[in-house]
């Protein structure tokens, strides 16, 4: 590996302040202000644009606690923060906590809208927010519906997208679009090989040219060991090897632990190899 991924090709933003991280849990456990603080500047220090935020379920049963951590860590940071819940009473909480001073003028993100939670479009009247809307799943009928296709996410994606222009009053510069990245052990019908041909879709578009495109990176490598056959680090290798493939399509955010060390992988890669073929591969193959 010997390009780093650096600011020019991806917007990092930060994924470690979510309790499903064991070190973070024991910190929102005790209350460890100081040690939420020092996370979140970690993250900011090692390259991240924004901050994805959620405190778990706490979030609806102690709203003065969720105050407290939003406003320990916009006094420790300089960077917007990206509300992941998708209750729209817990976003609102979030937004009107959100001070837009402290962030350098950078809005929040509401993470997640979703054409099924089309309800979450009333946040926006509260204050100029970005938003991140997942594309894996659309309305259709009334009925919400697995996105299982390329042309199906990117449809969504972009009939979402411009409806939150036309209605909303959203510049498409303010729109993530959140392609879903799935765990490689369990992706048997080659929901990442559409996932990246969605992205090249959504990329090459020209009405949507200006919108950003992400993911959350940590989801692929889920349950696999952690070296791989020639002995190098295959998680950190296959996230690679995704970032790799999905940059030249328009990808250009990833939702990921900033430290990590990403870097785009030379084609003689083992893993990248690999994983092109898996990305051909279906069923158990």
């Amino acid at each position: 590996m010997n390009e780093a991924i650096t600011a020019p090709l991806f917007t990092v933003i930060g994924d470690r302040i979510n309790p499903g991280f064991k070190s973070t849990k024991a910190l929102l456990d005790a209350g460890d202000m100081a040690g939420m603080q020092a996370l979140a500047k970690r993250q900011v220090d090692s390259g991240a644009a924004a901050l994805d935020f959620t405190i778990g379920p706490r979030a609806k049963d102690d709203p003065k606690f969720l105050v407290e951590v939003i406003h320990s860590v916009q006094d420790a940071v300089t960077a917007s923060i990206c509300f992941d819940y998708p209750e729209p009473e817990v976003q609102e909480i979030c937004l009107k906590a959100y001070d837009l001073d402290k962030a350098g003028g950078a809005k929040p993100i509401i993470n997640s809208m979703a054409e099924t939670r089309w309800h979450m479009t009333d946040l926006l009247r509260i204050r100029p927010c970005r938003v991140m809307l997942m594309a894996s799943e659309r309305l259709e009928d009334g009925i919400g519906k697995p996105n299982k296709t390329a042309a199906e996410i990117a449809g969504t994606a972009k009939r979402a997208a411009l409806r939150l222009v036309r209605e909303h009053g959203l510049a498409l510069d303010d729109i993530i679009i959140d392609v879903s990245i799935s765990a490689l052990v369990a992706d048997t019908t080659g929901m990442n090989r559409e996932a990246l041909s969605a992205i090249g879709l959504i990329g090459s578009d020209p009405e949507l040219k200006g919108l950003h495109i992400s993911g959350g990176l940590s989801n692929i490598a889920q349950q696999l060991p952690p070296r791989a056959s020639d002995g190098s680090d295959l998680k950190l290798h296959l996230e690679c090897a995704f970032l790799t493939l999905a940059r030249p399509l328009g990808m250009d955010t990833v939702l990921a632990t900033p430290w990590r060390g990403f870097q785009m992988l030379p084609e003689d890669n083992y893993v990248l190899g690999v994983f092109k073929q898996v990305l051909q591969a279906s069923g158990t193959d």
